[in-house]
């Protein structure tokens, strides 16, 4: 198969939860272990950090990444979803797997895919450690996907866990409490394997507590960094950052050699050294255009706090979605003075713009409608003031629809 083949064969023979949504969800990992058995088990062949939590997870693995890059470590890093191509799941040193490996791999793995019918995300997962393995990575930063227990990443024994904040967020699957959500991330916790705990509260805490004791396992608690960023940068990065400190000042008495220079260098090119896109992603200067993958409660609170510190004038808000949410919990967070531009992007999660629109209006919201993310964003140009901001949130799908993000 040549690549595109490839991809289409991915696409469309496995069950891929980013596009049809919890169908694709496989709650155990069955199927991973067995891809691993078929490979020879290259989980075991590397060291790694493994992430879990609501928010925070995919810029402290990127910021991890980045740090231990720095420090001169050969570094796999497996994140999800991408954006733009496929191959931005899976980097060493933020070069991307070639698309060469790709096909390879789907062509070698044909058979078990056959037998066993795993989703998209447990082939990926299985590509990555592979590829690792192959690659003889000094350490890989892993992020879960969606839960932790029994998130297709599960199966390695990292040198430290890292659970960012608990929030809610894919109820259906996780559980209708805090504590239940806990739980499940909690579940990347291993026996004799330390853990940070990025942000916990009163609910939380006891969970992590326990399952931390019942794995005999160290659980520290992250403190508050003093970081201060040269350059524009997320305020939830800046918020994860004492995470992303902890884990590093374990992993150093563990013998792993990181300066503090290197850790500021690392979290200052995060992107650069990383390729991280979507976060926070600043497209345009005149006007101010920023993209940004937030999509639950928490994560669009954060992010719209910010752009109030940011923003002078209006906020120009073009906004798409999926099916599955709760609109009412995430349209409250919305800022006062801003005018909305509701889309949809062209996936079959995607909620469609006119359903989106109905939603808004009964939660009080009026916005114009758009079937396509650059036609909101052309109209946003067309009335943006110099004081105001164009800002693109909601979905990731609906970021990696901007063309030349």
């Amino acid at each position: 198969m040549t690549y595109p083949e490839t991809l289409e064969y991915l696409y469309t023979r496995l069950p891929m939860y980013q596009r049809i949504g919890k169908s694709a969800y496989k709650k155990d990992l069955t199927n991973t272990v067995k891809l691993m058995d078929y490979l020879g088990d290259p989980h075991t062949k590397f060291k790694s950090v493994h992430i879990a939590g609501t928010n925070g997870k995919g810029t402290s693995a990127h910021g991890l990444a980045a740090i231990m890059q720095s420090a001169g470590y050969k570094t796999g890093l497996y994140t999800s979803p991408h954006l733009k191509s496929f191959t931005e799941r899976i980097r060493i040193d933020g070069i991307e797997i070639p698309r060469e490996s790709v096909v390879d791999f789907v062509n070698r793995i044909r058979p078990v895919i056959d037998e066993i019918e795993p989703s998209f995300f447990e082939i990926t997962v299985a590509m990555a450690f592979e590829f690792f393995a192959k690659e003889e990575v000094d350490i890989a930063i892993i992020e879960t996907g969606l839960g932790g227990r029994l998130d297709s990443t599960n199966v390695i024994t990292p040198e430290i866990c890292l659970i960012t904040n608990i929030g809610y967020d894919h109820m259906d699957m996780l559980g209708d409490t805090l504590p239940k959500i806990a739980a499940e991330k909690a579940g990347i916790i291993k026996k004799g394997v330390p853990v940070v705990i990025g942000e916990a509260t009163d609910e939380t805490m006891p969970v992590f507590k326990q399952i931390a004791k019942n794995n005999e396992a160290t659980l520290i608690r992250a403190g508050i960094s003093d970081w201060k960023p040269h350059n524009l940068a997320p305020n939830y990065l800046i918020k994860n950052t004492g995470g992303i400190e902890a884990v590093v000042e374990e992993l150093r008495r563990m013998g792993w050699n990181i300066s503090n220079d290197t850790l500021i260098e690392g979290l200052n090119n995060i992107n650069k050294l990383t390729g991280l896109k979507g976060r926070f992603q600043v497209l345009g200067m005149d006007p101010f255009i920023i993209g940004d993958v937030s999509h639950n409660e928490d994560g669009l609170r954060t992010l719209f706090e910010q752009i109030g510190e940011l923003c002078d004038g209006i906020v120009h808000l073009i906004y798409g979605t999926v099916k599955d949410k709760e609109l009412a919990p995430l349209f409250n967070t919305f800022p006062a003075e801003s005018k909305i531009y509701w889309t949809e992007s062209d996936v079959p999660r995607s909620l469609k713009v006119e359903e989106l629109a109905i939603q808004g209006v009964m939660n009080g919201l009026e916005g114009e409608c758009y079937k396509n993310v650059n036609e909101a964003i052309a109209q946003a140009k067309q009335k943006v003031q110099p004081k105001d901001l164009i800002l693109i949130t909601g979905s990731t799908f609906v970021i990696a629809e901007i063309e030349d993000l």
